[in-house]
Parts: C-alpha cells; sequence; structure tokens
C-alpha cells in the first residue's frame, strides 16, 4: 500500500455502571484486528488500541486521530462496546465511566464522531461499528430498556465530508437488533471475537475477502464477505453499510493464492486434552501439536498448524504463547533473501543462483511467484533455484514472493546488464569446482547438499581506461537487531542462576534443620540456618529470579515494538529464550518464597 495508513481500535468492555452488561468480546477483538491491521502482509496500518477508556479520553484520542491529516491518508476508527440512544433519539457510544442518565457528559456522542469525521483532510475515512445497541434510558429506571430505534447509519449519513475523497461506514448489526457474541454469555465464558469483528478477521487474514481474486481487498469485498459470514452464524444480526466514495478503496492486501493443504484433523485424545480445564493438560497438548507440526506428511502438519492458531487466538496467554511460538517454526525462511548477481554481459547464458528454504516440511512447502518478466524459477531438493534472463540491458531489479500455507516472504533481486563488445566481457561456460567458484551448501535437513552458484567472474579489460559501473543502493536500510535475543540470553542465564541459587539454599536448610534436631531442647534453628549460610543464597534466587522475569517481558516488549528490525530467526529464539526463562523463574520464586515464610513463621517455636 503507498498511501499513509493509521487506525485507531476502540474497545470497552468494563463499565463502572451496573447498569450497563459486561461485554466479553471487546478486547479479544482489538488484540485480533490490531493484528492483522498492522501485518506489513495484509493491512500495513500504524495502529493504536484504547482499551476500557474514560469518555474524556475517548474524545481526545478521535479528535487527534482526525487531526493534522492529508488526503493521502487512509484512516480506520473500530469501535467494539455499548450503543446507547438517548431519550431524543441520538447515538452514544459507551465509555468505561458513562453513566445512562448523563449520556451527554459521560459517553460520546455520535455527532462528534460524525463531525471529526466530516472535518478531517484525510482523504478517506473507513468506520467499523461492532456495537450492542441499547434503548434509552428512562428517568427513574436502574438499567437501560431496548426500545424504539437506533437509525445508526442516518447519525453517520447526514453530512459529507468537507475534504478527502470520501466516507464509509459498516456496523455489524441494523437498528435496535444486537450484536451477539455467541449464543449464550456467561462471567465463566471465554473472552473471543464477536461474529462481525472476527469474520473482519478472517476475510483478512486469509485473503477469503478477496472476492474477485484481484489481489487486495477493498472495502466492497469485505463487507460481502462479512455479511454473508455473518448472516450465516446468526441470521437475527444485519450488517449495515453506508458510503460516499470516488473509486475503490482498498483495505487490505490479499492472501488468496496461497497454497492450500487438505487437512487430517487432530486425533479426538487431543481435542479432549485441548478442551481440558486443566492448565497442564493443555500445556501437553500444545508440546504434541508443535512434533505433529514438524511432520513429513503435509496434511497431519496442517492439521496441527491449523488446531495450533485457534488455541494462539482464544486460549490464556500462558498456552496462546506456546502456540505461537511453535507457529513461528513453519515461517517461510528463505536463504539469502537478497541476491545481487552484479554485472552481466547482455546475451550470456542466464545465470543462476541458489536460495535454501530453512524449517520443517511444511515451511519449506510454498508457491514461488516471479514479479519481473525476466526472472524464472525452478524448484530444486533443498529450495529454488533463480534464473536472470541477459536479454535487456539496464538495471534490474525485481521480486519473488514465496506463498506458503502459513505466510508470504519475498526474495529480492538485483543485476545489471551491459553490453558485451564495450565492457570487454565475453561468455564463458559455467565453471567447475576446480576454480573455485562453487561451493557445497548444507540444505535445510542437515544431510542434502545444494550448490550456491557465485556470480561469474569478470576478466579485466586488457588496455583503455578502466570501466566504471555505478553501484545500485541497497534497499535493505540497515542489519538486523540482536537487543530482544541478548535480553532473552540474560533472562534464561538470571532464571538458571535462580534455580542454582535455590537449590542450595535448600540444601544448606535441610542440613542445618538436621544438626538442629540433633541438639534436642538446647537447639536454636535460626543459628544453625545462619551458621551454614542458606538465607543467603534464597535472597539471591528471590532478586535473580524477579529480574530474569523483567528482562524477558522487555525482550518480548522491544520485539513487539520493533519487530521490522529482528530476523525471523531471532524473533523464534527470543520467545523460545523467554519461555523457558519464565518457566524457570516462576516456579523458583513461589518456592523461594514459600521457603522464606517458612523461616520466618517456625524459626522463633522451633
Amino acid at each position: 500500500m503507498t498511501d499513509s495508513r493509521h487506525a485507531l481500535i476502540i474497545a470497552n468492555d468494563r463499565y463502572a455502571d451496573q447498569g450497563l452488561k459486561k461485554l466479553r468480546a471487546p478486547a479479544q477483538d482489538a488484540a485480533a484486528l490490531e493484528r492483522v491491521l498492522h501485518d506489513p502482509q495484509i493491512g500495513d496500518f500504524e495502529v493504536e488500541v484504547v482499551h476500557n477508556a474514560s469518555a474524556d479520553l475517548m474524545r481526545r484520542r478521535i479528535q487527534g486521530f482526525f487531526n493534522d491529516r492529508s488526503r493521502a491518508d487512509t484512516l480506520l476508527l473500530h469501535f467494539s462496546c455499548h450503543g446507547l440512544k438517548s431519550e431524543s433519539g441520538e447515538l452514544y457510544f459507551a465509555a468505561s465511566d458513562t453513566e445512562p442518565p448523563l449520556l451527554a457528559a459521560t459517553a460520546v456522542a455520535s455527532q462528534f464522531v460524525r463531525g471529526c469525521m466530516s472535518g478531517t483532510r484525510a482523504g478517506r475515512t473507513v468506520l467499523f461499528l461492532d456495537c450492542c445497541y441499547g434503548g434509552a434510558f428512562s428517568r427513574g429506571s436502574s438499567s437501560v430498556r431496548a426500545s424504539g430505534e437506533v437509525n445508526v447509519l442516518e447519525s453517520f449519513a447526514k453530512d459529507e465530508p468537507a475534504s478527502g475523497r470520501g466516507w464509509a461506514v459498516i456496523t455489524a448489526s441494523d437498528s435496535m437488533e444486537y450484536s451477539f457474541e455467541g449464543n449464550q454469555l456467561t462471567e465463566n465464558s471465554a473472552p473471543r471475537p464477536s461474529v462481525f469483528t472476527h469474520a473482519v478477521v478472517e476475510g483478512l487474514e486469509t485473503g477469503e475477502a478477496d472476492l474477485d481474486a484481484d489481489g487486495k481487498v477493498s472495502l466492497d469485498d469485505l463487507y460481502e464477505y462479512v455479511y454473508r459470514h455473518v448472516r450465516e452464524q446468526n441470521p437475527h444480526q444485519t450488517p449495515k453499510k453506508a458510503a460516499e466514495l470516488h473509486g475503490e478503496l482498498h483495505l487490505a492486501h490479499s492472501r488468496r493464492g496461497r497454497i492450500k493443504i487438505v487437512a487430517i484433523p487432530s486425533p479426538p485424545s487431543l481435542e479432549t486434552a485441548m478442551n481440558s480445564d486443566d492448565v497442564l493438560t493443555r500445556q501437553g497438548a500444545v508440546m504434541e501439536l508443535r512434533k505433529r507440526l514438524q511432520h513429513t506428511e503435509l496434511p497431519m502438519a496442517e492439521g496441527a498448524r491449523q488446531h495450533l492458531e485457534e488455541v494462539a487466538r482464544n486460549d490464556i496467554q500462558q498456552i496462546a504463547d506456546l502456540a505461537s511460538d511453535a507457529l513461528s517454526e513453519i515461517r517461510l525462511a528463505p536463504s539469502p533473501d537478497h541476491l545481487d548477481f552484479g554485472l552481466l554481459p547482455r546475451g550470456s547464458p542466464s545465470r543462476k543462483r541458489s536460495v535454501t528454504m530453512h524449517g520443517p516440511p511444511l515451511a519449506r512447502h510454498c508457491v514461488a511467484q516471479p514479479k519481473q518478466p525476466w526472472l524464472r524459477v525452478d524448484p530444486t531438493r533443498s529450495g529454488l533455484e533463480v534464473h536472470v534472463d541477459t536479454a535487456a540491458e539496464g538495471h534490474l531489479s525485481g521480486d519473488i514472493v514465496l506463498k506458503g500455507v502459513a505466510d508470504e516472504s519475498v526474495i529480492h533481486v538485483e543485476g545489471v546488464v551491459g553490453p558485451a563488445h564495450e565492457t570487454g566481457l565475453r561468455t564463458e561456460p559455467e565453471p567447475g569446482p576446480s576454480n573455485g567458484s562453487t561451493r557445497p551448501a548444507h540444505g535445510s535437513d542437515g544431510n542434502r547438499d545444494t550448490v550456491v552458484v557465485e556470480p561469474p567472474r569478470i576478466p579485466p579489460r586488457p588496455e583503455g581506461p578502466p570501466l566504471t559501473t555505478p553501484r545500485q543502493p541497497r534497499t535493505d536500510q540497515s542489519s538486523p537487531s540482536r537487543r530482544a535475543p541478548i535480553l532473552a540470553g540474560v533472562a534464561l542465564a538470571l532464571a538458571v542462576t535462580a534455580v542454582v541459587t535455590l537449590v542450595l539454599a535448600i540444601q544448606a536448610a535441610v542440613v542445618a534443620v538436621m544438626e538442629r534436631s540433633d541438639e534436642g531442647v538446647y537447639g536454636n534453628v535460626e543459628d544453625n540456618i545462619r551458621e551454614h549460610g542458606a538465607l543467603t543464597p534464597l535472597t539471591v534466587c528471590l532478586i535473580t529470579g524477579a529480574v530474569a522475569l523483567v528482562v524477558g517481558a522487555f525482550a518480548r516488549h522491544d520485539l513487539g515494538a520493533r519487530r521490522e528490525h529482528y530476523t525471523r530467526q531471532a524473533a523464534s529464539g527470543t520467545h523460545t529464550l523467554t519461555s523457558i526463562a519464565k518457566g524457570l523463574a516462576i516456579p523458583g520464586l513461589i518456592l523461594a518464597v514459600l521457603a522464606g515464610i517458612a523461616y520466618l513463621v517456625g524459626s522463633p517455636h522451633w
């Protein structure tokens, strides 16, 4: 996407007023929608999330979101909260501090949002309303009653924007219909996206919303997809759309065309384990799915992948992180992902370079799509072989898009084709291994070899001025960052230190207690504990364990905030190291705290 794209997600699921029902979906809605909109391969939006904010903060963020924009900007505002109607019929969006009798003062009026949309200089604005609409609040009543009509779209379709190319509003339900979050909503139900937002996320993430298969998801495509999906899930809910647009608005890249594998579902035993109330049982099930993900039988691995994606979306954070770590192992990982063929003589035989695909079989299974006619790609046992046509002179710069079952990747190719008669270049056959122009490299499975062909060597001119060819600037701007993996390694080292010192403290405490028992009525356990130095390693354990958790959290935060600076291998390694560090530090801290409490409580009495 070439335009500047910004999204603001407002999700409120907790309200101070007891008359407003708590919602289960908004927090999960915000996380799922933020992920898919921010993904550079899908929405490529800059995303801000406002969660459980007051009415004053909501108004500030909304007005700030629409201010200081240009015609090149595309803005998307998403509401996931209660929608309330005043007695005069105006629509309001509920904030965390909303008092239904005081809607004008404690809620955000639709007229305020409409005014911000109308006054912005942004080229295009889109509003998504995934709200449960309640009726007017009666004086003397303690709850909201559903009566009359809200006429949601009419609240936004009155004014045409003062500038820009247009606007659009899509609402999850029409008038007084309720946006159901499922068949029932109880305090013990696990949070999950609403039907509407789930359809938006699924349509963008899978590319199925690209109904005309043109490679982009337009607003019309998305609405038609969401409408059908929501009506199939809940016939009582009717999404609606109002728009004044000049030209077509593309919301996202399409992932259609990615290869699909008919998945073998997980065994019933695994399904039962994943539905267990016991966290450890679900952890074991995720580890088993991780093993199946590495299987050479692609249908079995694809079934595990789909199951892990569901777990990563819907389970608690601890289990979801384990599933996400497993899924990171099957991302496409071409090596190298940048090929520079250097200077090539025009009309010379097609040059070729090899690319190795790393990871398990499911990660290496992909389709390569060259975007320029001078590129050709042939599959090999360990990856791909890239060929460059030298028929036309000039600077070559193009991409090869790799589409797998889970994600996409790009290999960038560069080269310069010059006239052979002017440069003194001559066409030669591909050199053999005797002159060192080819080298073996191990494939991703560890027991196969691939031949990486180096760029052809250019013989020097026997006479005349030296040839100078301008170097083309590289598009990769900086080397990958290493901060997060280093911090993750430090966190793991601290966690191991905490466990080791805990073991030393326990050993010293056991010896001290045994000596106290031998001394009879004249002994003092505090003296024995101090004599054997059990308190020092216990204190070190508490400090290092806590610091390990803090450093690990900072590593994950840095990885999420600067994800574009990290390679997939670095991200996967960071997730793995921090997960191990957390698994060691938390039990160590719990045991150390219990030991300290036991010492403080028991030593005066023994």
